[in-house]
């Protein structure tokens, strides 16, 4: 290289540097004027530790607007993370809540940062969060009604603690709060900690940050002026080491990942023995579908999140089965084509991108909304305003529209069949599968080499929380595809528009050489010049066939019937277009990988090749079942 050329180099790179700090020094401006206007229209009472009933305070910030006429409504954030200086999502909600004449409460969970006591994955959401909503009851600037409102980690936990049903607890904003979803209906992904009983490594990643048993902390009883001032001088946040989760991810044993990468102590060794029906599940904070849920709920989630199937369960098993005709009528659903928590970051008037996939202006007007409904439950709002807020909204991708109905799926859905075949060859893009309407009338299968030590890798999907391992959205697979190990089954160029809206089915007739194994399914978009985009996918291993209490391995040579965990979407699968397929037995690092040996995966270091069959006949019916939109 030159010199001239290096200092052309050099001079962008300070360029570029430069314009790194100014952009940062943008963003804490934009926080402190945020903050800024918080503090000037409300009146902070920081560090106020809240008693629960076993004498354990939870550190706990309230904002209560300075102009308030009387007695105020309360919405009420929960978090296991720093809030030392109030920002984000957090801030704008504040904000936004304080302006409309709300007070807003801001907690940390137990065992976490100022907070007191010992840590529990969600936060010991039946007694905390019940104590909390009685103190919030009874302040003299409270109105006695209490809203809940967060994303993802400040959202699971609210479901649990709305079987509880607190008389003060009159609405709930939960978005992307499948972690607080042990089990419903046909999905028992315990907190999203499983998909079709294989685990998924996102939770592995973010215990990574989250477990805390060991950590500093000051003498109980200090006074809120004390902790006021060791706030300013103390964050108490963790400064954990960088890891490389793709590399972390792929050594064994996978029991020693948090440990090896320099971890805490914490639940993560005792979750990873559990098994998906395993008692301990269903004793802590999940919500499961046994339980009455007593509270009216906004329901907000995204396609490309790791929740989306069983939070749109949740909706309509509350909505049937809640026992207050009230709380089944206050239920209401919004599904944004975003990745998890992705609602603030929608662009207001350009394009969004989800992955690589443009979707479209898929803006919503968020905050009105959003009190539209606070108002009527917290204020006493007259039924107008609620009423104009459509029962259920989902962003239909591809038509890129947001679209309206009474029920989730749409009532006129109707399904369409399209049945695996080929001519035994469907192996990786340049095969010779196909998506037929009818049963396969030629070859019976086709096989393919599973090598756990060489995994298909994930590319897309629902995604969240696991620091890069894998890439959430909508990409084009076909690098994935042009694998062996991947079978691609392909249907005609479409003759119309195609609106798939709803839960989507499929069902695998397989065997294997191996004991165990895992089968991927992936549903995709081919657009007429070749590229594959993703629209979900969906795993299931092979021993929880019969339920998953109800284990059982392989035989080698039988034929077995998988029935997966549903996907969920609604996606415009435009005229020309292809319907893809893809079946496979890995997602990886997305999903742990299965080593094919029958054993307990977590606690094993090496694997076994397996030679994997999908069956495709009129007797061994192997398809995907699609909700249509006529």
């Amino acid at each position: 290289m030159s010199m001239r050329s290096c200092q052309w180099l050099a001079a962008v790179t300070r360029s570029l540097q430069l314009a790194c700090v100014l952009l940062l020094q943008v963003s804490v401006w934009a926080a402190d004027a945020e903050l800024a206007d918080l503090e000037r229209i409300s009146t902070a009472d920081t560090m106020y530790m809240m008693p629960m009933r076993d004498g354990v305070r939870l550190a706990t910030d309230i904002y209560r607007p300075k102009d308030a006429d009387g007695k105020v409504p309360v919405i009420f954030i929960k978090t296991p993370y720093d809030f030392n200086e109030i920002r984000g999502a957090s801030l704008q909600w504040a904000y936004q809540a304080v302006s409309r004449g709300y007070a807003v409460a801001i907690q940390n969970e137990r065992g976490r940062y100022y907070s007191e006591g010992e840590w529990e994955l969600l936060g010991d959401p039946r007694t905390d969060g019940y104590d909390a909503l009685t103190w919030l009851e009874k302040q003299p600037w409270s109105n006695g009604n209490v809203g809940t409102v967060g994303c993802s980690s400040s959202a699971e936990w609210q479901l649990a603690l709305a079987a509880q049903d607190h008389p003060a607890h009159k609405a709930m904003i939960p978005m992307a709060s499948g972690a607080g979803i042990g089990r419903v209906g046909e999905f028992q992904e315990q907190g999203n900690w499983y998909k079709g009983g294989v685990h998924q490594t996102l939770f592995s990643v973010w215990l990574y940050g989250v477990q805390q048993t060991t950590y500093p902390r000051f003498p109980a009883g200090l006074s809120q002026e004390q902790l006021q001032r060791l706030r300013t001088m103390y964050d108490l946040a963790p400064d954990m080491p960088e890891v490389n989760w793709k590399k972390q991810l792929a050594k064994l044993p996978a029991i020693d990942w948090l440990d090896d990468a320099g971890g805490n102590t914490g639940p993560f060794r005792e979750l990873m023995a559990r098994t998906p029906a395993d008692k301990a599940w269903f004793e802590g904070g999940l919500y499961h579908d046994n339980e009455d849920f007593g509270v009216p709920a906004f329901w907000w989630n995204s396609w490309f999140d790791v929740s989306q199937g069983p939070n749109l369960a949740l909706y309509n098993h509350v909505r049937s089965n809640a026992s207050d005709k009230a709380v089944r009528d206050g239920q209401y659903l919004l599904v944004a084509p975003t990745l998890h928590c992705g609602f603030y970051r929608i662009p207001e008037h350009e394009d969004l991108v989800a992955g690589e996939l443009n979707v479209g202006n898929a803006s919503f007007p968020v905050y009105e909304q959003m009190f539209t409904f606070f108002d009527h439950y917290l204020k006493g709002n007259d039924g107008r305003e609620l009423s104009r807020l459509p029962r259920v909204q989902f962003y239909t991708m591809g038509r890129n529209e947001w679209e309206s109905s009474e029920t989730w799926p749409p009532r006129a859905v109707q399904t369409q069949t399209f049945y695996l075949a080929s001519d035994g060859a469907a192996n990786s893009l340049f095969g010779d599968g196909r998506l037929d309407r009818q049963p396969a009338a030629g070859a019976a299968m086709d096989r393919y080499t599973y090598d756990p030590m060489n995994p298909v890798p994930a590319l897309g999907g629902g995604v969240c929380c696991n620091r890069g391992a894998a890439d959430g959205g909508s990409f084009d697979q076909r690098g994935i595809e042009a694998r062996a190990d991947v079978l691609v089954y392909s249907s005609e160029p479409l003759s119309a528009d195609l609106q798939v809206t709803g839960h989507i089915r499929s069902t695998l007739y397989v065997s294997s050489s191996a004991r165990d194994t895992d089968f991927t399914v992936k549903l995709v978009d081919v657009h007429p010049d070749g590229t594959a985009y993703n629209v979900d996918d969906t795993i299931f291993r092979a021993r929880y066939r019969e339920g998953f209490d109800k284990p059982k391995l392989m035989e080698n040579g039988e034929v077995y019937e998988l029935i997966l965990s549903p996907m969920s979407t609604s996606y415009q699968f435009k005229k020309g277009h292809r319907v893809r397929v893809e079946v496979a037995s890995s997602k990886f690092p997305q999903y742990m990988r299965n080593l094919n040996t029958g054993g307990n995966n977590y606690d094993e270091t090496e694997g076994v090749e397996a030679l994997n069959t999908v069956w495709h006949s009129a007797g061994y019916p192997s398809r995907i079942e699609l909700p249509v939109l006529p």
